[in-house]
C-alpha cells in the first residue's frame, strides 16, 4: 500500500508540474503575441476592417479580445475577420456572441456562416432578425436577398446529395497534395504543371498524362483573369499541336485539374465559373463523336462539391477507387483528400432527415457513408499502393484475338497500346448502350402517338450518333486486335 501511495503522490506532483509549465507557456505565448502587434492600434484594425483588409486586422482583434472578451463589437469584428479569412468554424462562437448581444451585422454574417454549415433553418432565423432590423434600408435588404438566394440554392443541392461511399480521408499539405494519389499505370498519371513546363511559376495546378503517354491535358492562363484547359499530342520526341478545349468547357473563371478516364472520352475538371457554389467545383463532360466536340459539362452533386474549393477528381478503374481534394474546413496550408468508391450510376440519398442529409453532404463522418457489414480494408490498402499488378477478373468481356487466344479482361492484353485502344472501344460501348436506351424510349413515345417534329428530329439525330459510335467502336476493336497480334504473335 505504501508503494502505491508513493506512486500516486509522484504522479500527482508530476501532473501539477506539467500544468504549471503549460500555464507558463500560455502566458509566454500571449506576451509574445502582444509584442508582435505592438504599434498597431484598435483604430488601425477597425480601419482595415472597413477596407476589407481582414488578414491585417485579425491579429489586433485577437489581442483586443484577450482583454475585452465580453465586448459585443470586438466579438463581431473578430468573428467577421475569422470568417472572411476562411476560418469558418473558429468564427462561429464570436458571431453567436455578437448576435446574442444584438449587433445587427452579426445577424447577416452568422446567417452566412450557418449556410456554409448547411444549417439552413438557423440561417433563416438570423436573416429574419437582420431583415427586421434593416427593414427601411433598401441596400441592406437587397444584399439579404442575395444571401437568401444562395442559401436556397445550397439547400436544393444538399437535397440532391449522392450516396457516395467514402472509404478514407487524408489531410495533407496543399503543396504536395498529389502524393495522396496512387494511380495504376492504366489510369495515366498526374504531375505538377511546373514539372512538365519548365519556367512555369509554381502553383498547385496539374498536368494529366494518359496511359500511352502520347496526350496531355493541362490548364494555362492567368488565374487573375482566367485559365483554360488545353491538350497537346506527342510528336516524335516532344509534345505539340496545342489545342484549346471548346467553349462548352472553357467558360468564365478558371478551369483546371483535368483528368480523363481510360475510355479517352470522359473528362473531369474543376471550374470557378458562375455556377460554382464557391471556389472550384467539380464538373464532368464527355466527348461526343458525332459533333467532334464535348457535351455541356455537368456539375457533380454533393458531397463532391461544397461552398469551398473542391478539385482534382481522379478515378482508377483498375483499383476501383477514386480521389478528390477539398479544402472545406481545413487550415490555409492543408487540404483533405477523400478516397471513394465510384458509383457506376448516380445514386441519390433518399431521406427526409435534414440533419442526416447535411451531414452526408458535408462528409461530417466517413463512417456514416459505409454500407452495413462492408469491409473496406482491402480497398484502402489498394488505394495506398503506389503500383499494383494487374488484377484478373473473370467474365468482363469476350474478345477473340485469333485461333490461339481469347481475352476476357483488360489484364489479358500484353501490349499497352492495344489495351488502351480496346479500353476506348469499351468506353464507346458504354456510351452506345446509353444512347440506344434513350433511342428506344423515344421510339416508344413515337409509336404511342407522340409524333411531334421535335421528337422525330431527335430520333433521327440519335440514330446517326448510334451508327457513328458503332463504326468507331468496330474500328477501334479491329485496331486493338491487330496491334496485339502484331506485337505478340508475329514476333
Amino acid at each position: 500500500m505504501g508503494q502505491k501511495s508513493n506512486k500516486l503522490l509522484s504522479l500527482k506532483i508530476s501532473l501539477q508540474d506539467r500544468m504549471k509549465r503549460n500555464r507558463f507557456f500560455s502566458i509566454y505565448i500571449l506576451f509574445f503575441f502582444s509584442l508582435c502587434i505592438k504599434g498597431q492600434t484598435l483604430d488601425d484594425a477597425k480601419s482595415w476592417y472597413q477596407e476589407g483588409r481582414y488578414t491585417e486586422a485579425l491579429p489586433v482583434f485577437q489581442a483586443e479580445y484577450l482583454n475585452n472578451a465580453n465586448n459585443p463589437s470586438v466579438n463581431q469584428w473578430l468573428g467577421v475577420s475569422l470568417f472572411k479569412t476562411g476560418k469558418v468554424i473558429e468564427a462561429q462562437k464570436y458571431l453567436e456572441f455578437a448576435s446574442g448581444r444584438k449587433v445587427l451585422d452579426a445577424y447577416l454574417y452568422l446567417g452566412e456562416l450557418y449556410t456554409l454549415l448547411y444549417r439552413f433553418n438557423d440561417a433563416e432565423k438570423e436573416f429574419e432578425k437582420y431583415e427586421k432590423a434593416k427593414r427601411r434600408d433598401k441596400a441592406a435588404l437587397e444584399i439579404l436577398d442575395q444571401k437568401r438566394d444562395y442559401t436556397e440554392r445550397l439547400r436544393r443541392a444538399v437535397n440532391r446529395t449522392e450516396n457516395l461511399q467514402v472509404i478514407d480521408s487524408l489531410v495533407v499539405s496543399k503543396s504536395d497534395f498529389l502524393s495522396a494519389y496512387n494511380l495504376s499505370a492504366s489510369a495515366g498519371s498526374l504531375i505538377p504543371v511546373q514539372e512538365f513546363f519548365s519556367g512555369r511559376p509554381k502553383t498547385d495546378e496539374t498536368v494529366y498524362i494518359n496511359e500511352r503517354k502520347d496526350k496531355i491535358y493541362y490548364s494555362q492562363g492567368d488565374t487573375a483573369i482566367g485559365t483554360d484547359l488545353y491538350t497537346m499530342d506527342r510528336l516524335l520526341d516532344t509534345f505539340g499541336n496545342e489545342k484549346r478545349l471548346p467553349a462548352t468547357i472553357n467558360k468564365e473563371g478558371n478551369q483546371a485539374f483535368p483528368f480523363v478516364l481510360s475510355d479517352g472520352m470522359t473528362l473531369y475538371f474543376a471550374s470557378t465559373d458562375e455556377s460554382s457554389f464557391g471556389g472550384y467545383d467539380l464538373f464532368v463532360t464527355r466527348y461526343n463523336l458525332a459533333s467532334d466536340s464535348y457535351l455541356n459539362p455537368n456539375q457533380l452533386n454533393m458531397p463532391f462539391n461544397s461552398p469551398f474549393n473542391d478539385y482534382m477528381l481522379a478515378i482508377d478503374e483498375e483499383k476501383g477507387v477514386g480521389w478528390f481534394a477539398s479544402d472545406r474546413f481545413q487550415p490555409d496550408d492543408s487540404v483533405c483528400i477523400y478516397i471513394f468508391i465510384p458509383n457506376p450510376q448516380v445514386q441519390l440519398i433518399e431521406s427526409d432527415d435534414e440533419k442526416q442529409m447535411a451531414d452526408r453532404a458535408r462528409i461530417s463522418s466517413i463512417a456514416d457513408t459505409w454500407k452495413e457489414g462492408a469491409d473496406y480494408g482491402s480497398l484502402r490498402s489498394l488505394a495506398q499502393q503506389k503500383t499494383i499488378l494487374r488484377q484478373e477478373t473473370s467474365g468482363d468481356f469476350t474478345f477473340v484475338i485469333n485461333d490461339q487466344a481469347t481475352y476476357h479482361t483488360l489484364s489479358d492484353f500484353k501490349n499497352d497500346h492495344a489495351r488502351s485502344i480496346f479500353s476506348q472501344a469499351l468506353g464507346f460501348g458504354k456510351q452506345l448502350e446509353a444512347l440506344n436506351d434513350e433511342l428506344s424510349q423515344k421510339r416508344e413515345q413515337y409509336a404511342e402517338g407522340s409524333t411531334t417534329d421535335t421528337l422525330a428530329a431527335s430520333i433521327l439525330k440519335l440514330e446517326k450518333e448510334s451508327e457513328s459510335l458503332s463504326r468507331e467502336m468496330e474500328r477501334l476493336t479491329i485496331q486493338a486486335r491487330n496491334e496485339e497480334i502484331r506485337s505478340q504473335f508475329n514476333q
